[in-house]
């Protein structure tokens, strides 16, 4: 085990405070580098809305994996692993420590534990199943998919249509829970000794205070800015993954008329607030995981003596 290189795992739900912490690190002296595990920072030109470091940040702490493809383009789990495992790997063979810093749980899961093997859609299927929700509703979906994978429905909120869908189609098709495939071994073992830390808030209502706040700041920054320019520079609809991201989905229904400006601004924070609830979910059920309270006065010098031990 500890012939193996260390890498670490940084996670946390939003607005935890991950970024800043990642950077600390690297200010601090320490030989690691950065990779950015976020299913929304891999966007160009989205940089307000994902709450992206800035160019002052990147200069100071470097990120792997930011800005590396289209809005219109997609990125999966898949491809995140091929690409992080390429970068540990190089990171390990200089010498430095991989640091794995993002919020993107799925991410994280397909690198520790590799990908499933999961049915293909099935058109058919998918149909029907289009053809209830537009009948009984997503409500009625999600209580279906409780009763078919209670583990998957409780990460999922009834909003969630797409994955609801995915989650009740394999669950058909294979004849069993989506959350057993997924438990099973996937590939080999990460080829590296682990140490995962998770930021964590003792009381969840401070949090929900700084999404609040954080989603403020984006709204004055010039989000609807933003959004109105990547209309113009892509061709983009709210179907996209990218435009399916927290806050983007609501900005894109305010520029289209569908809701004013407070109804934008009280969704993305219940949307954020939500996506934090299924974060802290998924960290709950990871298990050798280093629990830190992020609203510790001392969070980052705690981090910092974490990983100072684990590197010795």
């Amino acid at each position: 085990m500890y012939k193996l290189p260390p890498a670490i795992f940084l996670m946390g739900p939003t607005a935890s405070g991950k970024t800043a912490a990642a950077i600390a690190l690297v200010e601090a002296g320490l030989p690691v580098e950065l990779i950015s595990v976020d299913s929304a920072l891999v966007f160009k030109d989205m940089d307000i809305g994902t709450a992206k470091p800035d160019a002052e940040e990147q200069r100071r702490a470097p990120h792997h994996l930011l800005d590396i493809i289209s809005p219109e383009e997609s990125y999966s789990a898949g491809q995140f692993r091929t690409d992080a495992l390429a970068l540990m790997a190089d990171i390990s063979a200089r010498g430095k420590v991989p640091v794995l810093v993002g919020g993107t749980m799925l991410y994280f899961n397909a690198l520790q534990n590799g990908l499933h093997e999961l049915p293909p859609a099935d058109p058919a299927l998918r149909a029907e199943l289009e053809h209830e929700a537009n009948t009984h509703g997503w409500v009625h979906m999600h209580a279906k998919l409780a009763a078919l994978d209670p583990a998957t429905a409780a990460r999922l909120m009834p909003s969630e249509t797409q994955r609801i869908e995915r989650a009740i189609e394999i669950c058909l098709l294979a004849g069993r829970p989506m959350s057993a495939i997924l438990a099973e071994p996937g590939a080999a073992a990460l080829p590296y000794r682990l140490l995962k830390i998770a930021l964590e808030p003792s009381e969840r209502g401070v949090l929900h205070e700084r999404i609040a706040l954080r989603y403020d700041l984006m709204l004055a920054n010039g989000f609807a800015d933003e959004v109105r320019a990547l209309q113009q520079k892509y061709r983009l609809n709210i179907e996209l993954p990218s435009m399916r991201c927290v806050g983007y989905r609501q900005m894109w229904e305010h520029l289209a008329g569908e809701c004013d400006y407070a109804e934008m601004r009280y969704r993305g924070i219940v949307a954020t607030r939500q996506l934090c609830k299924r974060q802290l979910t998924w960290l709950r059920g990871m298990d050798d995981v280093l629990r830190l309270d992020c609203l510790a006065a001392d969070a980052v010098q705690q981090i910092k003596d974490q990983i100072t031990a684990h590197l010795k």
